[in-house]
Formats: C-alpha cells, sequence, structure tokens
C-alpha cells in the first residue's frame, strides 16, 4: 500500500494556518456552516496557475455562499511553479500553498485531504477546463448532508463538452469498462471536478492505494462499493490541449487499477466501516406506512431471476444459431454459453440483488443497515428456541401430534411474538416446533 499522508513530506504550511474566507470576503474562523476546501493540484503549472487562482477566487468571493479556502496541492514541481503560487498566495486571502516532495495527483489528494479541517473538501484542475458554474451545484447537496460525494460528469444527460474526437473516444470506452466489469451507476469516473464530505472521505483514503490518475476511479469504486451516496453534476467542459497527461500510459495503469479493485472487492478488504446515514424516515407527522416485510423484496428477486433465466436461456440458443454459420458446433456452443453466462451474471447482480447490495435500503439486513428484529433463538420455523437448536420431529411423534397441537402451536407462537409466553410454552415449542 501506498504511504499515507502522515508519511508524506510536507515543505510549505504544514499547520494550515490560512482561515477560511467567509461570503463578502471576510475572513473567520468559524460561521455555523459548512466550510469549504477546495485543492488545485499542480505540477509544473507556472504558466496557468496565475489566471486560475486569479478567476477561482473572484468567482468564490463574488457568487460562493459557504466559507472557503483555496489550497494549491504543489507535488514536487521541478520549476517556479511553487514561487509563483506562494506569491499569489501573499496577495489573495484565503489561499494556501502545500509543497509535497513526491509526484502524483493522487498523493496531493490524499494528503492535502486527509490533514483537511474543512467539512467539505473539493479539487478541480488548474485548466479550469470544468465551468466554474457547476461547482455551487457540486458541493450543496455535500453541505446539506444529502450526499456523500459529488462527481461533476462530461457524459451525464445535460452536460455539455468541447473536445477532440480522440479524447471523446478513450472517455466513452474506458468508462464503459468502468460500468461493465463493476457495474457501477456513475457515469463518468475521471472528471477533474469532485468533492467529498471529510466525515465518510477520510475512511476511504485509508484504503486508497493509488497516487497518480487512477486516485479518482479508486474513490468512486470504494464509494460505492461501500453505499455512498455519489451525485452527479452535469457540467460544461472545455479541453484545454496544454495538457501534462500521458494518455498511453494512463490508460494501462487504469487497467491494472480496475483489476486491482476487482480483486480487493473480491477478497473483501474494500469494506470500510463508514458513519451510518440515518435510515429513510416519512416527513408527515400522519403518514401510514406499510408493515416492514421483505415479502416483496423476494417476489422481485425470484421474477427477475426467472425472466433473466428465459431470457438468457433464449439468448444463447439465438446467438448459438448465428455463430454456427462461421464455427464447429462445439465451438460455437462454447462461445455462446459463455458470453450468456456473463450476461446473465452481470443482470442478476445489477437487478435480481440490487436490494441486497443497497447498504443504506431500511428493512433488509446487511452492513451499514438496521436490520429487523427478529425471534432467532428466538424464532425459527415456526418455534421460540431458549439456547438451543430446535429438534424436529419425525415419524409417528409427529403424525400423533394432530391437529390439536397444531392449532395449539400456532396459539403459543402468537403470544410468544407479544412477549407473553411462559416458560413451560418455549419448551413445548421447541419440542413441536415444525409440522
Amino acid at each position: 500500500m501506498s504511504p499515507t499522508p502522515h508519511s508524506t513530506a510536507l515543505t510549505d504550511a504544514p499547520d494550515r494556518t490560512v482561515t477560511f474566507q467567509c461570503p463578502g470576503g471576510t475572513a473567520r474562523a468559524g460561521s455555523g456552516t459548512a466550510t469549504v476546501e477546495i485543492v488545485v493540484p499542480v505540477y509544473n503549472e507556472e504558466s496557468a496557475l496565475p489566471g486560475c487562482l486569479r478567476t477561482l477566487h473572484a468567482r468564490l468571493t463574488e457568487e460562493f455562499p459557504f466559507p472557503w479556502r483555496i489550497t494549491v496541492a504543489d507535488n514536487a514541481s521541478t520549476n517556479a511553479t511553487p514561487a509563483v503560487a506562494r506569491r499569489i498566495a501573499e496577495g489573495l486571502p484565503g489561499v494556501d500553498v502545500v509543497h509535497l516532495d513526491r509526484k502524483g495527483r493522487g498523493l496531493a489528494l490524499r494528503t492535502v485531504w486527509g490533514r483537511s479541517d474543512a467539512d467539505v473538501v473539493a479539487y478541480m484542475d488548474v485548466d479550469l477546463s470544468t465551468g466554474l458554474d457547476g461547482l455551487l451545484p457540486l458541493v450543496a447537496p455535500l453541505a446539506t448532508g444529502h450526499s456523500d460525494l459529488a462527481i461533476g460528469s462530461r457524459l451525464a444527460p445535460g452536460a455539455r463538452t468541447v473536445r477532440g474526437p480522440r479524447r471523446e473516444v478513450i472517455s466513452r470506452c474506458y468508462n464503459g469498462i468502468i460500468r461493465l466489469t463493476h457495474g457501477v451507476r456513475f457515469s463518468d469516473a475521471q472528471c477533474g471536478f469532485k468533492a467529498a464530505r471529510t466525515e465518510v472521505l477520510r475512511p476511504l483514503l485509508a484504503v486508497t492505494q493509488d497516487n497518480a490518475w487512477f486516485f479518482d476511479t479508486e474513490l468512486l469504486l470504494l464509494a460505492e462499493h461501500n453505499g455512498l451516496r455519489v451525485h452527479e453534476v452535469p457540467v460544461d467542459w472545455v479541453e484545454d490541449v496544454d495538457t501534462r497527461v500521458d494518455v498511453v500510459s494512463t490508460a494501462t495503469d487504469d487497467l491494472r487499477g480496475l483489476w486491482r479493485m476487482a480483486r480487493l472487492k473480491g477478497s473483501g478488504a474494500a469494506r470500510v466501516e463508514l458513519p451510518r446515514r440515518p435510515a429513510p424516515a416519512a416527513e408527515h407527522p400522519d403518514a401510514v406506512l406499510a408493515p416492514p416485510t421483505r415479502r416483496g423484496v423476494l417476489s422481485w428477486e425470484v421474477g427477475c431471476f426467472t425472466a433473466i433465466g428465459i431470457a438468457s436461456t433464449v439468448g444463447q440458443a439465438l446467438l448459438y444459431w448465428l455463430l454456427r454459420g462461421w464455427w464447429q458446433p462445439a465451438v460455437a456452443n462454447l462461445v455462446s454459453l459463455l458470453v450468456l453466462t456473463v450476461l446473465s451474471t452481470e443482470a442478476n447482480r445489477r437487478l435480481t440483488f440490487r436490494h441486497a447490495r443497497d447498504p443504506a435500503r431500511p428493512g433488509a439486513p446487511g452492513r451499514g443497515r438496521p436490520v429487523r428484529p427478529r425471534l432467532s433463538g428466538h424464532l425459527r420455523d415456526g418455534a421460540v428456541v431458549q439456547g438451543r437448536r430446535p429438534q424436529r420431529l419425525t415419524g409417528s411423534r409427529n403424525r400423533r401430534a394432530g391437529p390439536r397441537v397444531r392449532r395449539g402451536h400456532r396459539r403459543s407462537l402468537r403470544r410468544a411474538a407479544a412477549g407473553g409466553l411462559p416458560q413451560q410454552g418455549r419448551r413445548t415449542q421447541a419440542r413441536h416446533h415444525d409440522f
């Protein structure tokens, strides 16, 4: 695992002495509202940095309603970028500079975010390719506590992008691979415009390993895997061709990262202890609520599983029929079976068992969810069992029990559920638990 933020050397401003700037341009340490720290990671950006900071500072001062601070995270620049950043910070209130002795955007974000005292942390690329009109919609759901992470998306409905066809194809292919291999719901993993609540972010940062460009994807995969709520904002995005990104090398590293994340999730190591979000509750004081039950979920799972099974069988037959014209029957059968097995497995994971992997859904057992009280050790197969495994009655003993015992069994069960079953009744249920 890569070094944590505590093992990375900070040569500038380690104590974060720059105060948050409140709406209107005044400095105040505490304002009673959520504070926001916006990080701009840079590497050899001495020419682009001045325009970025002045534009961003002016927009925040004039329009941003939350207390804010800008932090330039310089990761081992070899030119005059650190000096330029410090000079600008001296003339603009609310601008901080942090210099790291190692290169890597992921490392810079992990370090600054991990040490931040803000309630919400965000970052954007120094070229300001993403329109700043999307900053408030990005941060607001986090400041109110509604969402846990927020991302700008160039591929969401309503987004507008101006970029070349090469980058368009690469972006769509990469995000398609992520959705295919990990079944995620977000549409754009690599847009340099993201924010998160610090409370839920810190546990995720302890698990992240990538120090470079895959850090964004890794963080989002961990967040969705652990059931966090990810808010997506359609953005306006204009490509800046003066980029430091090596597309081929980055794509190769990203594919390796996707494979590593798949193994991490498969091993269970991607599960993180996070603060629990309160279960959904009715706002209206006189709302009439349905009793908690898993019957509807079970019906959905059985119905979906059956429909997907039928569709998979028909699909395999059709694919085999198509492939048989080019390949031998055995090869065509093998390929069609493999393709439809993968597709049906993914369909079941996304549809059939979607409730089982939703940690925020109330009334469903699982990590991070309130579990419905049960009577097991307790109530099991129609029996109340006190600290021992119920015994099954078979043969003549079961037949001799007859309808009268069954009726008494049901009455005792109702009394047990109401908390009024005497000790003798409990022993009776333990003996006659399964008719």
